[in-house]
């Protein structure tokens, strides 16, 4: 890629993911324990004459045909907080399967408003509220730290201890629209006030295991029903030595299984490879709070 500002979009994971309720406004009131995977896409952004978006990379095809890319949302939005044109143009390398549940498409959007922060200057108002209006996994991927969300994603707390998490990765080469997992969930009202939960200390891989076995995520149910092989996916992650959990992240379909070390993940992630080479799969590691 040609020189410019970099910034790397880290896959998002939903370790845990509650869906509170159906808000009059359509949005959803959700709980979700958000971590941040190495594996991600690179967002490169230079001044130019006019908008402009150049992807590569091995999903790079699957977005040809998309004109309304929301890196260039998320252009539009930033400039006119400057009241100026977005004259600029943004490399992408795509690394992360689309549609796929790790926030794509958010991680790069939040990666396209850092870009041209450190470009351009911090715009008037808060750079949260900018990214809200791109999507509501938008602002925790601005951040990109290990965070509890609440609300429709605009409440983020840090979560300042937690242990080093080593994971497996794994889509069947399946995108699942997120409209359509939440209209099968058919969410019923938000019943009382929002409240806080308690998020007791997980900094050791076992107290965060035992929270996640309590905590598991809403939209798994609803998504397996519109592709079935997301069970195939979790089934075949918790048949690997050394997994400790295995669930989906957001509302699918990739899914991913925890380990104690690199090592296990790693010998997870090739035993995965040979028994399905058609499958999206990759050992990483979630980032840590600081």
């Amino acid at each position: 890629m040609s020189a410019g500002i970099l910034e790397v979009a880290n896959a998002k994971i939903n370790l845990s993911l509650k869906v509170k309720g159906r808000l009059p406004n359509g949005y959803h009131q959700l709980e979700s324990l958000v971590v941040f995977a190495s594996v991600a896409d690179r967002v490169t952004c230079k001044d130019a004459d006019a908008l402009g978006l150049e992807t590569s990379g091995p999903f790079a095809d699957q977005l040809a045909d998309e004109k309304n890319n929301l890196i260039l949302k998320a252009a539009r939005v930033f400039a006119g907080a400057l009241g100026r044109e977005p004259t600029v143009n943004f490399e992408l390398e795509k690394n992360l399967p689309i549609a796929s549940g790790i926030g794509g498409g958010s991680a790069d959007a939040a990666a396209a408003l850092r870009a041209m922060m450190r470009l351009w200057g911090d715009p008037a108002g808060s750079i949260d509220g900018l990214a809200l209006q791109l999507g509501a996994d938008v602002p925790v991927c601005v951040r990109k730290r290990p965070s509890f969300m609440t609300g429709v994603g605009e409440d983020l707390r840090a979560v300042p201890r937690l242990p080093e998490i080593y994971a497996v990765l794994a889509n069947p080469g399946i995108g699942i629209s997120t409209a359509d997992v939440f209209h099968r969930l058919q969410a019923g009202p938000v019943e009382g006030p929002e409240r806080l939960p308690l998020l007791p200390g997980v900094e050791t891989l076992d107290r965060l295991i035992a929270w996640l076995e309590e905590n598991g995520n809403d939209l798994e149910a609803p998504a397996k029903d519109i592709a079935p092989d997301i069970q195939t996916v979790i089934n075949d992650l918790r048949a690997t030595a050394g997994c400790r959990l295995a669930r989906m992240s957001g509302s699918g379909a990739t899914c991913f299984a925890l380990y104690d070390n690199p090592f296990d993940s790693a010998e997870a992630a090739a035993a995965l490879k040979d028994k399905h080479s058609d499958w999206w799969v990759t050992a990483t590691r979630f980032l840590g709070s600081q």
